[in-house]
């Protein structure tokens, strides 16, 4: 008789990530918006399987079925699934870490490597995040539909408060598939939602969910911004980025100080730049009336000046042959995904605005900020993030408004 494949008795362990899941509030999260059920679904659909074809299969499915259930709760679409407030970003977050332990659990009835298990959980990473759905429209009838792609950040420090919400994540399903109408015509706006681990950032997870959009073609974007947390009290059209990474443990509390890594099989500028500047129409942004919060067309830096060996903080921006030591927007992977996107512009020589937005810090209501006593949510926390994503519709109309 033949022999027989063994299958494959191999686990993962949990990832630091995954290990925060099984925390009082993430539990609450997932209770209270009907995203409980992911994971079980998903540990269901896996055991089906007969072969890695048909697991890739499933998983790119119900990768994408998830960032379509999210992105339909925050706006309205299907129940509510619970009395969690519909604009949460967190339920997203916590169901994807589900996913992902339980595919890291799975124990197939077929051989499976490390590689193309690895292979299956960046395919789970992609569709969940919305980096494969960038359905940007071509032109229709003579009439040009312009298009816009948003990008946002899982929430993160969550060792200090495990019940962190990321505004920038909240907006980017906010607007997922949304079109703003302009004097000038309409604009669609696609979006997606990264990972804050260092990790995925040198294995090109940026440039392979930007480059298709950015190429030369029918679909090619008009504008793009990317979005992540900032300050208390202020949002930040970040002038420069620099090409440092500052090393600020990431989720996975790893941390990286160094030049910020491209891979080698994208395109970009050749010897690699110190710094990349926004094309987002800041002053436009600033002057407008987006919202209650203001806006600064922020130009800080720190750079090590040409010759030098000691940073220097440049309020009005880098000098002449600096070295990177911090962008406008910092040294985290806030600062980082908006060097990638505008180098990556520069690659492919895509002439349109993009940049760096900074929203304001999300916080909790004022008898609500004691991590080990407080609620997962409350009226101010709901109003402070509704507020946020709505002032970051208001400036990516300026910029849709400016575009060609």
């Amino acid at each position: 008789m033949p022999a027989t494949a063994a299958a494959d008795t191999t686990t993962a362990a949990p990832t630091i990530e995954e290990q925060r899941l099984d925390k009082a509030a993430p539990q609450e999260i997932l209770r209270r918006s009907g995203f409980d059920d992911v994971a079980p679904d998903f540990a269901r659909a896996l055991s089906g399987t007969h072969s890695a074809a048909e697991a890739e299969r499933v998983i790119a499915r119900e990768g994408g079925q998830l960032w379509k259930r999210a992105v339909d709760r925050v706006q309205g679409r299907g129940p509510a699934g619970g009395d969690l407030s519909r604009d949460d970003d967190r339920p997203l977050y916590w169901g994807r870490l589900g996913m992902t332990r339980a595919l890291g659990q799975w124990r197939p009835g077929f051989p499976l490597s490390d590689a193309r298990r690895a292979a299956l959980l960046d395919t789970l990473e992609r569709t969940s995040r919305g980096q494969d759905s960038l359905n940007l429209p071509a032109d229709k009838a003579g009439q040009h539909i312009k298009r816009i792609v948003v990008t946002g950040f899982d929430p993160f420090q969550l060792d200090a408060d495990v019940r962190r919400s990321n505004p920038s994540g909240a907006a980017a399903l906010a607007l997922d598939g949304t079109t703003i109408r302009t004097d000038s015509g309409p604009a669609r706006v696609e979006t997606a939602v990264f990972p804050v681990r260092w990790a995925d950032f040198a294995n090109g997870t940026v440039e392979r969910t930007l480059l298709p959009a950015f190429r030369t073609g029918p679909r090619r974007v008009d504008a793009f911004m990317t979005v992540s947390q900032g300050r208390v009290g202020r949002f930040d059209v970040e002038r420069t980025n620099g090409a440092w990474r500052g090393g600020y443990p990431d989720n996975a509390n790893i941390s990286r100080t160094e030049t910020v890594p491209i891979p080698a099989d994208v395109p970009t500028p050749r010897p690699q730049p110190q710094w990349t500047t926004t094309t987002l129409p800041y002053e436009r942004i600033v002057a407008a009336n987006t919202g209650p919060v203001p806006v600064y067309d922020h130009t800080e830096v720190t750079e090590i000046p040409a010759g030098g060996t000691t940073p220097v903080v440049r309020p009005d921006g880098p000098t002449p042959g600096s070295t990177a030591r911090a962008g406008s927007g910092g040294d985290y992977l806030s600062n980082e995904i908006a060097y990638r996107a505008t180098l990556l512009r520069d690659a492919v020589g895509l002439k349109a605005p993009g940049g760096h937005l900074h929203t304001p810090v999300l916080q909790f209501g004022p008898g609500n900020t004691d991590p080990g006593t407080g609620q997962v949510t409350d009226p101010d926390f709901v109003h402070n993030r509704e507020a946020i994503t709505a002032q970051v519709r208001s400036i990516l109309t300026v910029v849709a408004t400016t575009t060609r």
